[in-house]
């Protein structure tokens, strides 16, 4: 039995893999066991900041095992990795505020639609990494494709115009769920799925609630912004556990961070500016370090780089917003108002 602990997959010793996994198992039953049990608890901005403070510790702490562990070279791409996915998921807050808001998802319920994504999250992320680490050792030439691709998408998001997120209503893939599933046009409290009768039949039959429908949006959003945020992490390390844990602490956090960052999204005009510089130097440092061998970039040089510009566009944004006040109105609705001073 202890053999089999010691038996190499992916690159790693089995108990590594059976070690993070159990210590994910234990947060989530940590964080829904004792943090969250009230079902109708709103998370404000205070008790988010907290959770992402939390949970960005423990990742670091995580981070600091891998250093001593598995040496400094593996520590660094590590911290590089989880500061690179953090920063591209801030991106991906945003839209998820989007889909929970115009679908009338209130704050008390959004707590479960997310905690479920992240699960979800977990496995669609381990399997996209495990196919793209698949493709990578098969081929060292799909990375010069990564970087082409995060070079395209970076650039696209500099000079793509910024457009008001509108009704994600009115988005034709919803429409189309809409026709496809039986979805009901209300809530049914914290509930994703329910039976009622079916107008058209008369039959008692399983209807989805708004609450699915936010979560499979969610959970597609995910995987979109995983077509990024999966090569950006492979442009920096090619072991697939670091790959895998640095990206999974960031989903981790995710949660938390999403109910502070909603609440002051129009304080982040700019954030997207500074992703998009993040996206084109992973990109290009894929072609001139690995591709043609120009130069060597350490792991420290990538955590650097992605630090600066992201510290660049939230302060850069929250100069440019500074008349903008966000009030935390946890227990009044549980939403956030912004207003100009």
């Amino acid at each position: 039995m202890v053999d089999i602990l010691y038996y190499e997959w992916l690159g790693k010793p089995i108990w590594m893999w059976l070690g993070f996994h159990a210590l994910v198992a234990g947060l989530l039953a940590f964080d829904l066991g004792l943090l969250h049990r009230d079902k109708n608890h709103e998370i404000g901005v205070k008790e988010s900041l907290l959770l992402t403070a939390f949970y960005f510790t423990l990742g670091m702490i995580f981070g600091g095992w891998v250093w001593w562990y598995l040496g400094p070279q593996a520590g660094q791409e590590y911290v590089a990795g989880l500061v690179v996915e953090k920063s591209l998921s801030m991106d991906n807050v945003f839209v998820i505020a989007v889909i929970l808001t115009s679908l009338g998802i209130p704050r008390t319920s959004q707590h479960r639609v997310l905690v479920w994504g992240i699960l979800a999250a977990v496995l669609l992320r381990g399997l996209m990494i495990g196919l793209g680490a698949a493709l990578v050792h098969q081929a060292a030439w799909v990375l010069s494709i990564f970087a082409a691709f995060l070079i395209f998408a970076g650039v696209k998001m500099l000079v793509s115009k910024e457009e008001e997120p509108g009704d994600i209503r009115e988005n034709r893939a919803v429409r189309l769920l809409q026709r496809v599933l039986r979805i009901t046009p209300e809530l049914h409290g914290q509930r994703f799925m329910v039976r009622k009768a079916d107008p058209k039949t008369g039959k008692t039959a399983l209807w989805l609630t708004p609450l699915a429908l936010a979560l499979i949006l969610v959970n597609g959003a995910d995987v979109i912004f995983a077509v990024d945020s999966v090569p950006a992490i492979f442009a920096i390390t090619t072991d697939t556990f670091v790959v895998y844990t640095s990206n999974i602490f960031a989903i981790l956090g995710l949660r938390a961070l999403y109910f502070a960052l909603a609440a002051m999204v129009d304080r982040f005009a700019y954030l997207k500016t500074a992703l998009a510089f993040i996206l084109i130097f992973i990109g290009g440092k894929i072609v001139v370090a690995d591709t043609f061998d120009l130069v060597h970039v350490p792991p420290w040089v990538s955590l650097a780089v992605t630090v600066v510009f992201l510290i660049a566009g939230i302060a850069y944004s929250l100069w440019r917003t500074r008349g903008t006040v966000v009030e935390d109105t946890h227990g009044h609705g549980g939403e956030a108002v912004q207003h100009r001073a």
